[in-house]
């Protein structure tokens, strides 16, 4: 019975976005949002019972129910409200308010189910701040808000838990997901991972860089970097074992490309789509910024699978005879292909993300009619399928935008945000780099206990407007919060997309997230780098552009070798240093950092002859 409530609400809301985006349906932002809420707040109240023993431990089946039925007449209730409520400037009764309590409290034990204690726990000291502030010293000293004022903020208006974090989260990310699951579903899944096999057929570390790829075009999609490791790592990781990559190598390898495809374009995660609403820039800009560092995380991937792979004596595989031939594989994928081609083309044409992935999908329907010519019950049970499965898994993101919608929202009505804004400047006494080294420490603590979105979303609000205040660019700012709250997940000493890796590779858990973090490295250079060298978000000339793409390429090349520790053979300890130096200057943007990386790359290669010929290591 619950399972199939779970699976009629999710079909419900997921056609009720799709009629929305389509303009069957016009809707005002508010309802939009509050519907988006009122069910994900079901399905996560019925999903944890559904899923969990601990569930019935929390007092079984009718407080399930209790909370379930709650979600839904609360929301039902602001439905019937809200206009009443804005239209008369904000007057409330005492009904909206309990009302309005009730949400609050909903939301906070929805966060807690669907993403951990530690997420709730934050929102529930933000949520105590406004009662406690007259009493705190120093920069967290405040007058106090009325309870009531503070109440009909958060949760029964447009802003607080019904602000740009939910908006998000009903708009881009609803749909990017169900268009992922439709990918899935109609079985992109099997095609990317023919097409990376066949890619990467007869090369060194093969099953390596098959696995780089085929996480990359998933990962961009899922924007879970754990989650990307529980359904990739199944192929992956196994297939690097018998290639001869040790258990923890493997899981490593998984798991650090799984959190880079948070940050490839053209999807980026859910957290990309509210960057481009709070820095309030096209989402193709953040695309644009985001290509190149991505680009260059991911060649330094790949140079670190294809240098261990030399270092620890694996040789490449024979192809197989007959294998599949890419101009056969690519035509078998031209209905995941060209909808993924049209998606990009479509925003980087001026489409919002949201029209861009509805109309994705209808590609991708007609192409898969046209392909097959069988309009069946089967085809209609797919479309289902896709729906429920893709907004099943936005699920935890939608729950995370609303407690991260509370603590935003207690930071714009107590004030609060610009004091710590204050704090952090002072903190770094002003001076940009020692905020940006302040800033990757918290975006790296958050990030061990919290999703990404999440993450983000207390950063982009608290920290992102100090740096912008300090003279870094904005969406430079947000950039590389986005970048430390993604990296986070491969980060010791909690480092969940590792853990995830290490269970399906049979490996030692902190084996692989300490290895995971050295293949990683790269991703914890570029945000300084692009700080640094604003052409590697892709703002300059174009000679400014393609000249930092290749010294950019060079010096994550030199990183590689110095974190593997081989380069045209083992690397002694002073051997690795040097060229990491290297590959930093090389990394950095100006002629001086680039002309410095080159040289020291140059005389490494001098000596490295000399003492070939000598028999001295290097």
């Amino acid at each position: 019975m619950r399972t199939r409530l779970i699976g009629a609400l999710a079909l419900a809301l997921g056609l009720f976005h799709l009629a929305n985006v389509s303009g069957l349906l016009v809707l005002s932002t508010m309802v939009v949002r509050a519907v988006h809420l009122t069910v994900m707040l079901g399905l996560i109240f019925l999903l944890a019972g559904d899923s969990a023993k601990s569930g019935r431990r929390r007092g079984g089946l009718w407080l399930i129910a209790l909370l379930f039925l709650a979600a839904m007449g609360t929301g039902i209730y602001l439905l019937a409200r809200w206009e009443d409520i804005a239209f008369s400037g904000g007057a409330t009764t005492t009904t909206d308010i309990a009302v309005g309590v009730m949400i609050i409290l909903l939301v906070v034990e929805a966060a807690r189910r669907a993403t951990g204690n530690f997420l709730a726990v934050i929102t529930a000291v933000f949520l105590a701040y406004p009662m406690v502030s007259p009493y705190l010293p120093g920069v967290l000293y405040g007058r106090g808000v009325r309870l009531e004022s503070v109440i009909s903020f958060l949760s029964l208006s447009g802003q607080g838990i019904y602000g740009i974090p939910i908006g998000v989260a009903s708009t881009y990310i609803i749909l990017f997901t169900i268009f992922g699951a439709f990918l899935s579903e109609f079985g992109a899944g099997g095609f990317f991972f023919r097409f990376s096999d066949v890619l990467t057929r007869g090369m060194t570390a093969a099953s390596a860089k098959t696995a780089v790829i085929f996480s990359t075009l998933l990962g961009m999609i899922s924007g879970s970097a754990a989650g990307n490791v529980a359904v990739t790592g199944s192929f992956t990781i196994p297939v690097m074992k018998r290639e001869g990559y040790r258990p923890h190598q493997a899981g490593a390898i998984e798991a650090v490309v799984s959190t880079g495809g948070q940050i490839m374009p053209p999807v980026m995660g859910a957290a990309a789509f509210i960057m481009a609403e709070i820095v309030g820039t096209p989402y193709v800009n953040i695309m644009k910024a985001g290509l190149m560092p991505a680009l260059l995380f991911f060649v330094s991937v790949l140079v670190v699978v294809h240098l261990q792979a030399l270092k620890s004596g694996i040789r490449p595989a024979e192809p197989e005879a007959g294998g599949e031939r890419l101009s056969k594989t690519l035509l078998s994928g031209v209905p995941y292909v060209v909808p993924f081609i049209a998606l990009v083309g479509m925003m980087i044409a001026g489409y919002s993300p949201v029209k861009a992935s509805f109309y994705a999908i209808a590609l991708l329907l007609g192409l898969h009619l046209l392909w097959t010519r069988a309009l069946s019950m089967e085809l209609f049970r797919k479309i289902g399928r896709a729906i429920v499965a893709g907004v099943r898994s936005a699920v935890p993101i939608s729950a995370a935008c609303a407690a991260a919608g509370i603590i935003s929202g207690i930071l714009s009505v107590t004030g609060l945000g610009s004091k710590l804004s204050i704090f952090i400047i002072s903190m770094s006494g002003g001076i940009p780099l020692i905020g940006l080294l302040l800033t990757m420490v918290a975006a790296i603590i958050l990030g061990m206990g919290l999703p990404t979105t999440a993450a983000y979303l207390i950063l982009a609000t608290v920290v992102a407007p100090a740096l912008a205040e300090m003279g870094v660019p904005l969406l430079t700012a947000h950039m590389f919060v986005f970048f430390f709250g993604c990296v986070s997940t491969i980060t010791p000493p909690v480092a969940l997309a590792s853990y995830v890796a290490a269970g399906v590779a049979d490996a030692d858990v902190n084996r692989v997230g300490w290895t995971a973090f050295r293949y990683g490295l790269v991703c914890y250079l570029l945000p300084f780098a692009f700080f640094f060298g604003p052409a590697l978000l892709a703002d300059g000339s174009f000679l400014d552009i393609g000249f930092t793409a290749v010294t950019g390429v060079l010096g994550v090349f030199l990183l590689a070798a110095a974190i593997v520790g081989y380069l045209r053979g083992d690397l002694t300890l002073v051997g690795r240093l040097w060229i990491a130096l290297a590959g930093i200057g090389l990394l950095g943007q100006g002629w001086m950092t680039d002309l410095m990386g080159l040289a020291a790359a140059g005389l490494w290669l001098l000596y490295s002859r000399f003492a070939s010929r000598s028999g001295e290591l290097v």
